[in-house]
């Protein structure tokens, strides 16, 4: 059952009842769900919930103006709007509930995220697109708060994109860039700066942009009084209307009970973004609350007695209803049989999506139950291994760890015994994990032939007098040929566009390429990555620059939550191809020459993460990604731009493999392993220790995320013994996680001699300057001494102490 988008003057007064009915239906569904899914969750049937009750009308009312094409960026609380566009049903709203990790019943997520949080697929399982235009699209939602906003100034920024660029093949992604992406928040989440930066770069570009601001006055148990100034967004968001001289937004006020002029608003917004390309704010007032935030409490507790009669009284399915009747499209006795239907529907749609949920496990939870009884029977430990069975028994609706933890403790009460039943309990274990596991664990990364790893590396080609250049001639004029081999491939951030970046990497391709494709932005990190989720969502192959890797911290939400987790939180029907390029490493300053690598190594998983120590071999990075459908970082090293390398013949055509390490120096006493800016102060330090005979192995780590699929780390620890990692990033950081790959991954302890170490920088940031550089981050004296004391442990009569 979907809405129906009309005007009065449309069509007939039969036909018009019949849509402003179905209206009423829709939002009885949802309303009922949300009664029902509370319930399901203090029954212990459900984790936890949260629903959109309370914001039905507005919702419906979007529906109506949202047309195939465009976009949706939300929260948690939009489940009757993606009813009402036909992409929910009542059994998807409980499978989501349950947790149900099959993707057919469950297509939002496969019980990744709690219900609430809607999506579209996008692309085929093969990884190829869909054709966005002749469907209606939801992009992946998030529960962290305000996420939604800087992915939808993308989604939005495309269309302008597509209707303005030249040469661009928008077939199947956008007719015109007619295209309208709508975003949803709540008012208390207005609060949150990523808001703010995304309506003002929004109101900046000019981008066809829908946002609904959901108004109930609280945030939470917190008082719009405590969020807002005036207590009302709305006012606060004047400054940013438009007037007939300046470009800005326009904002639109209406009360979210009010279904006649809610239906206005959202026509007069449609056509405005649509056709004039100018963001709007719908700032939907009055809205309720019914049950309270979520079932992690009651609004009872923090609302006043008057506050809750006036929500009663305007509760938009209450104020619909009383609408209906007095307008004469039905009467009371017409709407309760209605009411009474979709009691029944939604009640029949729970228990449905209830057995198909644990029908299954029962299933499993009866093989078990008779392989634990086969193996009480054949084993001296009986009656501990009848009270796991019987304990399991007496589980009704058993979870999937209930009954895979029973199997598993009681192969403890067999230990030293021998026999087909305890044989066959270690098979079902393993079948089950095999076949459950990915269910919760896959597409981290593609599955498809598009994965990044299996792009083909094809080396940099030489003439027999290669023309040494600086390292940003190499991108740049890498980039060069990638702009023009992919017309969809467009660049963006401060100072990339005008003057080239700050390091010239990008120097003259605004000129060549216009400022669409080659484009400065504001200070404004969270949005410009948002900018490229939403771009890449949408089928272009957005380059989006933070202009150093220091300023990633004021970004690292929108990477963490939203672009890393994309893939695996939407098992496979969505992607964001985005290239997040940034420099970094050993310029000298607190607020520019951090190392946050053990950070994002860790909350960016789901993406790659590559540090090249060259411009050549970013180059090479940028051109495999290019070939991949797959989001990642590129750490370019700050102090290479002006330092000569090669320029190679064959550029723009040579790509480095991802996950691979290469080996820059053999050597027969220690395997060292570093990455960027610091690989180069090593390799000198390696020169130095053979005049005192020690001859280092260096191997460059370049790939972060995945580091050496080939496991070519753990051969060179073979022949040398010995283990230093040399890391920029604070102790316990990457050198950590680098340690943990080889050493346990790679099985790298078997063939150690002494000790694994790590040199790494101070604790803190580094201190300003040459000397600040000096003290703060290893340095060629530290990487000597340490090595040194190293092969000293080792041979104490060959090497001396030094010091």
């Amino acid at each position: 059952m979907q809405a129906t988008s009309f005007t009065k003057e449309d069509i007939s007064f039969e036909d018009f009842k019949s849509q402003i009915l179905n209206d009423y239906k829709i939002a009885l569904i949802s309303r009922e769900c949300s009664l029902l899914g509370r319930r399901e969750v203090l029954t212990g049937k459900a984790k936890f919930g949260i629903f959109g009750d309370g914001k039905e009308l507005p919702q419906l009312a979007m529906a109506k103006a949202f047309k195939n094409g465009d976009f949706r960026s939300g929260y948690y609380r939009d489940q009757t709007f993606m009813m009402a566009i036909g992409e929910l049903t009542i059994k998807n709203f409980f499978a989501g509930l349950y947790a149900h990790t099959d993707i057919e019943k469950e297509p939002m997520s496969a019980g990744r995220q709690m219900g609430g949080h809607f999506l579209t697929r996008s692309n085929n399982a093969d990884g190829s697109w869909l054709d966005l235009t002749k469907q209606k699209n939801s992009a992946a939602d998030i529960s962290t708060t305000g996420g939604q906003m800087p992915r939808l100034l993308g989604l939005a920024q495309a269309s302008k994109i597509y209707r303005e660029a030249k040469d661009i093949d928008s077939d199947g992604f956008s007719i015109n860039g007619n295209e309208i992406a709508w975003g949803t928040i709540g008012n208390a989440s207005t609060s949150e700066g990523i808001f703010f930066e995304t309506v003002n770069a929004a109101g900046v570009m000019q981008v066809p942009m829908v946002i609904s601001i959901w108004d109930d006055d609280y945030g939470i148990s917190v008082h719009a009084k405590h969020q807002t100034t005036k207590e009302n967004i709305g006012e606060i968001l004047k400054g940013f209307q438009r007037t007939e001289t300046e470009k800005g937004f326009e904002i639109i006020v209406v009360n979210g009970w009010d279904y006649v002029e809610l239906t206005k608003a959202y026509s007069k917004a449609e056509t405005i973004a649509r056709k004039e390309h100018v963001p709007v704010i719908i700032h939907v007032k009055e809205l309720t609350q019914p049950q309270g935030h979520s079932t992690s409490g009651s609004h009872e507790r923090y609302k006043s007695k008057q506050r809750l009669d006036w929500e009663k009284e305007y509760d938009c399915n209450s104020q619909f209803r009383s609408w209906i009747v007095a307008n004469n499209f039905a009467t009371t006795q017409e709407l309760e049989i209605i009411e009474k239907q979709v009691k029944k529907d939604v009640r029949d749609g729970k228990k449905e999506a209830w057995l198909e949920f644990i029908t299954p496990i029962r299933e499993q939870k009866k093989v078990v139950v008779k392989l634990l009884a086969a193996l009480s029977a054949s084993s001296e430990n009986k009656s501990l291994i009848d009270k796991i069975k019987n304990d399991l028994i007496a589980l009704d609706d058993p979870t999937k760890r209930q009954i895979l933890g029973s199997a598993r403790k009681a192969l403890r009460h067999v230990l030293g015994e021998n026999s087909k039943e305890k044989t066959a309990l270690i098979q079902w274990i393993d079948s089950f994990y095999a076949k459950t596991q990915p269910e919760y664990s896959s597409h981290l990364y593609s599955e498809t032939k598009n994965n990044a790893v299996n792009v083909a590396a094809v080396a940099p080609r030489y003439g027999n007098n290669p023309e040494q250049v600086d390292g940003r001639i190499v991108l740049r004029d890498n980039f060069d040929k990638l702009f023009a081999n992919y017309k969809n491939a467009l660049v963006f951030g401060e100072d990339s566009g005008k003057i080239g970046d700050v390091n010239q990497g990008l120097d003259g391709l605004q000129e060549k390429y216009g400022e669409l494709r080659i484009a400065d932005t504001g200070i404004r990190e969270a949005s410009i990555v948002g900018q490229g989720i939403g771009l890449a969502m949408r089928g272009l192959r957005p380059i989006a620059e933070i202009q150093y890797l220091d300023y990633i911290l004021y970004a690292l939400y929108v990477l963490s939550d939203d672009l890393s987790t994309l893939l695996y939180r939407t098992v496979g029907k969505q992607k964001a191809p985005v290239i997040i390029r940034t420099r970094g490493h050993r310029l000298e300053g607190i607020w520019h020459a951090g190392s946050p690598m053990g950070g994002l190594i860790h909350l960016l998983r789901g993406m790659y993460i590559l540090a090249p120590r060259n411009m050549t071999k970013a180059a090479g990075f940028y051109n495999t990604l290019m070939e991949s459908d797959e989001p990642a970082l590129i750490i370019e090293s700050l102090n290479g731009y002006r330092l000569k390398e090669p320029l190679p013949e064959n550029i723009g055509e040579f790509r480095e493999p991802i996950g691979v390490v290469e080996t820059l120096k053999t050597g027969k006493d220690i395997t060292v392993v570093s990455y960027g800016s610091t690989l180069r102060i090593v390799e000198q330090v390696a020169k130095e220790l053979l005049e005192v005979d020690i001859d280092i192995e260096l191997i460059d780590a370049q790939s972060l995320l995945p580091f050496d699929i080939e496991h070519h780390t753990v051969q060179s620890l073979k022949k040398t013994n010995r283990l230093l990692i040399v890391d920029e990033d604070v102790p316990g950081g990457c050198s950590a996680y680098l340690l943990q790959e080889i050493i346990e991954n790679q099985g790298g302890y078997k063939y150690l001699d002494s000790p694994p170490q790590t040199l790494t920088s101070k604790a803190h940031r580094p201190a300003y300057a040459s000397d600040g550089d000096y003290f703060s981050k290893p340095n060629a004296e530290d990487i000597f001494e340490k090595i040194y004391a190293i092969m000293h442990e080792s041979n104490p009569s060959k090497y001396p102490k030094l010091r």
